[in-house]
């Protein structure tokens, strides 16, 4: 089942470790058919160097396993509510990578100071607030993740968990701040780290490789100039525009 679709997915997995975006098994990304109504997902805690695309696991947009021998990344439920909230995405990225990591634990968003970051992201780059222990708690006692989903089909509240409300707490925060998720590819949850997404999997680990080099580059510029300030919206618009949009003039896809 998928295939090729767990092919794709296993590829963009073993582009984390390539690019310094994990270390150990801090990481995991997941692909979506929109048309079957499923998504392929890393397996839970299996080492990179050990990993087949016949490891990945698939999962309905319900939260059950479909099929896998695997149990799937413990993030599961947070890619599924960002498959459910931001229908126009079709890959999910999860890691630890230390700078983006770093703002995360700071629980800053990180100010758009330069073109690097204008020709990905359209502005700031949004720190969700950390969960409450209510959220976090909320189902443990129902949730052992691998057994319940692979003996029956979850209801709702036993769906909701620590993972599950990450997943929520994203979405509303892009709704509360009207930001479009496809402008603003990138989140990073406070205390926590950071999730990218984008049209399929390889974009959502590009996405990822960009977000690291814009904290990086963020966090120095601040070390360099306490006193910095962000780039002018002028400034911005023009780099963000001539790379998205119906006006993009940058590369080859004019010709």
């Amino acid at each position: 089942m998928l295939e090729e679709l767990k092919k794709e997915v296993y590829e963009a997995n073993m582009l984390l470790p390539k690019y310094g975006l994990v270390t150990f098994t801090w990481g995991n990304v997941s692909g979506i058919d929109r048309e079957k109504g499923l998504f392929v997902i890393k397996p839970s805690g299996v080492d990179y160097d050990k990993l087949t695309p016949d490891d990945m696991v698939v999962m309905d947009l319900e939260g059950n396993r479909v099929e896998g021998t695997l149990n799937p990344s413990s993030d599961t439920k947070t890619h599924l509510i960002l498959y459910n909230r931001f229908p126009k995405i079709g890959g999910v990225v999860h890691t630890h990578s230390p700078w983006a990591t770093s703002w995360a634990q700071a629980g800053r968003d990180i100010p758009c100071y330069g073109t690097t970051h204008a020709d990905y992201m359209y502005g700031e780059i949004p720190c969700a607030r950390v969960l409450t222990q209510e959220e976090i708690d909320a189902g443990y006692e129902d949730y052992i993740y691998g057994s319940v989903p692979c003996a029956r089909n979850l209801n709702e509240e036993e769906l909701k968990n620590y993972e599950w409300n990450t997943g929520v707490l994203i979405a509303d925060l892009f709704e509360e701040r009207k930001l479009d998720p496809m402008a603003v590819p990138c989140v990073l949850c406070k205390n926590h780290g950071p999730f990218t997404w984008g049209k399929d999997a390889h974009e959502a680990v590009h996405n990822a490789v960009v977000l690291e080099e814009v904290a990086k580059m963020a966090a120095r510029c601040e070390m360099i100039n306490p006193d910095v300030k962000e780039a002018p919206q002028f400034l911005q618009d023009k780099h963000y525009l001539r790379k998205h949009g119906p006006g993009a003039y940058y590369g080859q896809g004019n010709l």
